[in-house]
């Protein structure tokens, strides 16, 4: 049963799912009142709590304090319902990279009770078309740098009215932050149901179509008093940094939701390189950083070159599989273990993971606490230790789909079904088997195999294509390219160099495949359906 809503605009808990296709919440450990904002319990409540002097964002060669992101965000939020009329419920779209501006424009949306969709800077016109057509969002708040790809997508938008510019730099100097100037630093958020949608997080999923996951206000401090308390047991004295974008849920709870809970510091980059993040963490004495292997390798090389990253006392890898010659040589280097993990956008965060006292390599953990988890065969009965099979999970978060009938897949008999194939150990502990569907996980991104290949095919030289993940040592996997050519083209580096080119003007650049082959025909079904295990077979 929902609770009592403050949305005068109804469209998400209209298109919530019906009851019946949602997963079986486990919520008795997690006690909110009826109405609970998180933009306030992350700012003025903390201010409150006598957190004001201490620093919460680092960012662009700035320190804020609590206080300073709370006067900030109550500037924004009169802006937002003064100057631009956003009414509770109303779907608002964040561009940027990861700054102190774009937390504040997050925190100040849901404090008017906007339902915000965060998004990266590197998708394109047609992938934000796609995601406000599917949410109707009428206003876009965009990083002034970044602009061009929104704009486009609103001159052609049917929803789309308004784009906002904000400086995501430290100088304020663009129309949101004018607006915000004369404002007061006094406001009295909306009070928002603890059931109210806070949240719509995008996923492609493996088909390329977009498919929103609906947050409440609960569940956005549900895994911060769940899994931040529990597992990382955070501290005030905490300095966070990571490379997962903002726009991503786990992003967004590891570089903002958690740190702001508990009084601790959030470092922010825009360009998350490892150089970058080992910069960070020796300025500023990081002490829990969220990346991917991919990064722990490097920093374990700048180690060995007399880098000093002894400030960490956290290290969450999430986002690909975590090898075990990477935990164990970490291990060996710094005394403490990698705490590898698995979450999905469709929970939220991590609901699986490794502890202090009890990681191991190659294993992904046990359930945090509120979650259970279990191993299902094909008709959802639970499979014996040791043997692989599904992983169904359910807890206090889960899915809930907008307005898609795709949540009958994603949810059967109140179980969430990821999409992973796992085997648990006699000890209970869970080990990453495989992906069970064509979704490709790069450094951490995940990438529908299809929508490469759409992008591909839009491409006067292809006639057909067929796209694979490949295991890489570096990321994982990469994304792999089987191309059938039209008549009259010869294959060539050049053309694999023009090929790559297109993809990343066309989508989001990091969807580009590093790797491609010319093949003359596609393996098929009799149905004409592409065989794409034998795509692989063909790489072992």
């Amino acid at each position: 049963m929902l609770g009592p809503s403050a949305h005068t605009d109804t469209f998400s808990r209209d298109n919530l799912p019906p009851p019946e296709l949602w997963p079986d919440f486990l919520i008795d450990d997690f006690d909110y009142p009826d109405h609970i904002n998180v933009g306030v319990e992350l700012t003025d409540t903390m201010v409150n709590k006598g957190f004001g002097d201490h620093t919460a964002l680092i960012g662009n060669g700035r320190r804020r304090t609590y206080k300073e992101l709370t006067d900030w965000t109550n500037r924004l939020a009169h802006v937002l319902i003064d100057d631009y009329g956003v009414e509770p419920g109303n779907r608002l779209l964040i561009r940027s990279a990861n700054n102190p501006a774009m937390v504040a424009c997050w925190l100040a949306a849901t404090k008017v009770g906007a339902v915000v969709v965060n998004t990266m800077p590197m998708l394109r016109k047609a992938e934000l078309t796609k995601i406000v057509d599917k949410a109707e969002i009428k206003l876009a708040l965009c990083d002034t740098r970044m602009t061009d790809e929104i704009v486009s997508c609103a001159k052609d938008s049917k929803f789309l009215e308004k784009v906002v510019g904000f400086d995501g730099t430290a100088n304020h100097d663009a129309e949101l932050d004018r607006a915000a100037l004369n404002k007061s630093v006094i406001y009295s958020a909306i009070q928002t149901g603890r059931d109210d949608v806070a949240l719509l997080g995008f996923t492609s999923g493996t088909t390329g179509e977009a498919k929103a996951t609906m947050h409440f206000h609960r569940d956005l401090l549900i895994i911060a008093d769940g899994y931040a308390r529990e597992v990382l047991q955070v501290t005030p004295q905490d300095v966070f940094v990571g490379s997962p974008p903002l726009a991503f849920t786990f992003g967004l709870g590891g570089l903002a939701i958690f740190p702001l809970r508990f009084g601790a510091a959030a470092t922010l980059l825009e360009n998350a390189t490892p150089p970058n993040m080992i910069d960070i963490i020796q300025t500023y004495k990081a002490t829990i950083s969220f990346t991917a292997p991919t990064a722990y390798r490097a920093m374990m090389e700048a180690m060995d070159e007399g880098a000093d990253l002894s400030s960490l006392r956290v290290a969450v890898s999430a986002g690909e599989t975590l090898p075990a010659p990477v935990f164990e040589d970490w291990v060996a280097k710094t005394g403490t273990p990698i705490l590898d993990g698995i979450g999905a956008t469709e929970l939220l965060h991590i609901f699986i993971s490794n502890r202090f006292d009890t990681a191991r390599p190659a294993c992904t953990g046990i359930p945090v606490t509120g979650y259970e988890a279990r191993i299902v065969d094909e008709n959802g009965t639970e499979k014996p230790r040791g043997e692989t099979g599904f992983l169904a999970v359910r807890g206090p978060t889960g899915c809930r789909y907008l307005n898609d009938k795709r949540q009958g897949e994603y949810v059967q008999n109140g179980w969430n079904l990821t999409g992973d194939a796992f085997w648990q150990d006699k000890e209970g502990f869970f080990h990453f088997a495989a992906r069970t569907d064509d979704m490709i996980i790069s450094s951490g991104y995940n990438i529908a195999g299809p929508e490469v290949e759409a992008a591909l095919l839009a491409h006067e030289m292809v006639a057909e294509c067929g796209v694979i993940g490949i295991p890489d040592e570096q990321r994982g996997q990469i994304v792999e390219a089987h191309i059938v050519l039209k008549e009259g083209f010869q294959p060539g580096e050049e053309l694999v160099q023009t090929l790559q080119d297109f993809v990343k003007a066309t989508i989001a650049p990091y969807k580009y495949p590093r790797s491609v082959r010319f093949i003359k025909e596609l393996p098929k079904t009799p149905t004409g359906k592409v065989q794409r295990f034998r795509l692989r077979s063909a790489d072992q």
